[in-house]
Order: C-alpha cells, then structure tokens, then sequence
C-alpha cells in the first residue's frame, strides 16, 4: 500500500485565469490560529491547488469593547464578540486576497466559513452568533452573499463554470464527497470540521495515486480534534465514527513549560523548530508520565463535553455512530499537569527531547484511537486513513506514524491500507464542500464511490428520483 505525504501545490494567478478552474476562499477561525486559505480546483480533472493564504494567531483579536457582548471564548480563554471576530475574518480574507492578487469578484468563486472555536461556547445559541460573526467579517470584505449559498440552477453560476455543473442532474441533497452526515448532526459541536477534513482528504488525494475513497477514516488535529470513519455503502457512505476532544492542546500544554512561548496561551507552532531533525530517544518515565494523563477512549454516556468539547451522546447512540475521544483529565483538567512535566523536561534535558516526547505522544494517540475504532468492527479491509491538521502532519510525527501504526493482528498498517498526510486539509474540504454544494463533479475521476469503483452519478440520479417518487 502507500504512504503519502501531501503538500499543496501551488499555480499561477495566469494559469488559474485561462484554465477551468473554480476558485474558494476557505475562511476558519481556529481556537490558535485564523486562516484565509485560497485553492482552487481543476474542473476537469478534478485536480486541487493552493493559490495563497494569511494565518493569523487568533489570540491577536482585539479585545472586546463596552458595549459588545461576549458570546464565548478559545481554549486559551481569548474572549470572542460577534464584533471582533468579523474584524478578524474581514482582515484575514483581505490580506489573503490582496496577497493573491485576486479580485474577490471577478476570481472568487465561493467563500466558505468554518470554525473550532467551540469548547468555550455554553449555549447552542452561542454557536449561531459565530457563524453570523463569520459572515459579517466575508460581507465587510466584501463577499457577496450569493458567493456563500448553494446554486440551485447553472444560472446561478459563473458564466464560465456552467457547462462544469451537474445540477440538471443532480441537486445537492447534503452528501459531501459521498458521504452523508450523521442522521443528527449535533453528536459533536464541531461536526462541520469533521465534514471538511473528510472531504480535503480525498480532493488532496486527487494528486496522489492513492484512491482515497470511501471506507475512510480521517482525523484532524487542530486544537481539538476532529474527524470521521465512513463505511463502505454506495452511492453514499454513512458516518459510522466520529471524534472529539483534544488534539494540538496535548502539545500547546507540553510546550507552556518551557520560556520560549507565554505560559497561558503559548503554542507549538510559535517554536522556531528545524523541519527536518532527528528524534531522540525518550525514556519511559517520561512517556508513562505523560501517556498516564491523556484519555483516549469511548466517550462515556451522558456526558454533555468531552476534551471540553460539547458533545451529545444520545444523539451519537440514535444516529449510530461511534464516539471516540481524547482528553487530558477531565475536560482539559490535566493539561497543566502536562504542562509541568514539558517544563521539567526542558530544563533537564533541553527542547529537542521535548519536541520528540510531543512526536511520540501524538504518534500514540492516533495508534490509540485506531485500536478502538477496530475493535468496534469500523475498520474495513479498504479502510484508508487520512490526518491533517498542525498537531500530526509536522516534525517527525508522519514518519513515526508510518514506521510504527499497528493492526491488532501486530501488522503494519501500511502494509495493507493506504496512510495520508495532507497540510490545509480543511481549506482542501472547504473547496471539496463548494463544488458538491454546487454539482461541480468530475465523473471522469470521481470522489464519491467506493474505492476502486466507478462513478455513482448514475447511482445518485436513481436515489433522487426514488425519493422524489416518494414525496409526492
């Protein structure tokens, strides 16, 4: 099988011009960072490519003003208002934008929002003043509304584009990439990143030989942790697993230790570490010490958060869905504990020991996750597994992983399934998520389906008029 590393690549603004290309702006207010990530898709081939991007530290929002009203707040305790995030989103997507040397009106096609900035949130209703916050920044930058809803005809499309689009065909009916949601869409608060990581794997993919479709597990580790296990159904796979808790957090609290980064809200990307260097050997107290604070586990029933995710189990057991999680204590409470053993650490034996402990940690955790999504009977014989996100895709993290991921039958996992790397991979999903929402297919090299099958346009027109058949 393969083992991959996925970079995006990038085009020429002269290239993207000439070419059928349709072009996303992915906009995400992360819990560490806030990014306008510009890709941009070959329409006939199916090809992806990263055309520019502004990454920003989200605790450089302004701080909130006496008259606005705080509606949450990053992991960190960076506190949010509908006002201040638009400010944020509106200069991140301007800068991005201006960078490009793209015309948010000629050149963009469609802007996508999307957050993780949820586990300071203690209302659902909390959850809609960000998406509003997120399409007020888009609307002050300068994004027409249009550019951020489905097309429900060709005519709604970009001159251009049309003669790409399915949607005399096919209408969107809320699959992304082949694959469905869960029946209730609010097992995890952040469910619409799991939705995007799945979707940017596979468009990622469409580089790479690797037929990266459906069983799938992805995992995305941001801050927290996102991602999905779909089964092997046709034309649409459900969403059999999805994930929660902690992820880049376990590392943030490990590096706080050392003086190279603030102690409260410090994080590991602020690190000027080499790309490439050599892991050490860490020695076992050290990663029993860690290891015995970090959960990983089925998340328990009735518990209302998880890794201090809001999370809803009832709604896991009613659409069948297998809710798996990481913490450090009790929602987060063990992440100072980390935090003082990164500072021993670095004060006996200096940062690269640290940055290896992280290295391994992390690399444990997806062997952990993986242990349980098997013995669940999620993993299929074509399972492929796909990680995106700061916390997994950098250091020596990819390589251990390769090296090192078991079966429980003590056989490599790459030995019989396929492992993807992939950077950016939700503004990859972001894209991926604009041309479904649009029928921007490609059945000549299709990513919905089955790995190793055809096309399931056919299979999709069929289903829709069943249940149209049904409706009446």
């Amino acid at each position: 099988m393969t083992f991959r590393i996925v970079r995006p690549k990038s085009m020429s603004i002269a290239s993207l011009r000439r070419g059928p290309f349709y072009t996303v702006a992915s906009v995400e207010l992360g819990n560490t960072t806030t990014k306008c990530i510009i890709v941009s898709t070959n329409l006939m081939t199916g090809e992806m490519f990263e055309i520019g991007k502004e990454v920003r530290l989200t605790k450089t929002v302004r701080p909130p003003q006496e008259n606005e009203t705080i509606f949450g707040s990053t992991l960190a305790g960076v506190d949010l208002t509908r006002e201040s995030v638009a400010e944020l989103v509106r200069d991140t997507l301007l800068a991005a934008v201006a960078k490009t040397h793209l015309n948010i009106e000629q050149d963009i096609h469609f802007v996508v929002r999307s957050t993780g900035v949820t586990a300071g949130f203690a209302r659902p209703e909390d959850v809609g003043s960000m998406v509003k916050a997120l399409a007020d920044g888009c609307i002050a930058a300068g994004v027409p509304p249009r550019k951020m809803t489905a097309s429900i005809s060709p005519d709604n499309l970009p001159p251009g584009i049309r003669q790409y689009t399915w949607l005399q065909k096919v209408y969107f009916d809320g699959a992304v990439a082949g694959s469905l949601p869960p029946s209730n869409t609010e097992i995890v608060a952040n469910e619409m990143e799991g939705e995007l990581v799945t979707a940017g794997l596979k468009g990622a993919a469409k580089s790479t030989q690797i037929d990266f479709r459906n069983p799938v597990m992805t995992l995305d580790f941001g801050t927290t942790l996102a991602g999905r296990i779909t089964n092997d159904e046709s034309p649409y796979a459900k969403t059999v697993g999805s994930f929660a808790g902690l992820a880049g957090a376990i590392p943030d609290a490990l590096i706080r230790g050392t003086d190279l980064v603030n102690s409260e809200n410090g994080s590991v990307i602020e690190v000027d570490v080499p790309k490439r260097y050599r892991p050490l050997e860490v020695a076992d107290h050290w990663m029993d010490a860690t290891e015995s604070i970090i959960r990983v586990e089925h998340v328990p029933d009735g518990v209302d958060r998880y890794g201090t995710v809001p999370v809803n189990t009832r709604a896991a057991t009613e659409s069948g869905v297998e809710l798996i999680g990481v913490d450090a204590g009790v929602n987060g409470s063990g992440l100072d504990r980390l935090r003082r053993i990164g500072q021993e650490i670095y004060e006996t034996e200096g940062l690269p020991s640290l940055m290896s402990l992280i290295d391994i940690v992390q690399a444990r955790i997806v062997q952990r996750l993986l242990a349980i999504a098997e013995s669940e009977h999620l993993i299929y014989p074509e399972t492929s597994l796909g990680l995106t996100g700061r916390a997994i895709t950098s250091g020596a993290k990819p390589r251990i992983i390769a090296n090192e991921l078991r079966m429980s039958n003590g056989k490599a996992w790459i030995a019989s399934h396929d492992l993807l790397f992939v950077e950016d991979g939700l503004a990859m999903g972001a894209g991926v998520a604009a041309r479904c929402m649009n029928s921007l297919g490609t059945p000549r090299n299709p990513m919905g389906g089955r790995r190793g099958e055809g096309c399931v346009m056919s299979k999709r027109m069929k289903l829709q008029r069943s249940h149209s058949k049904d409706s009446h």
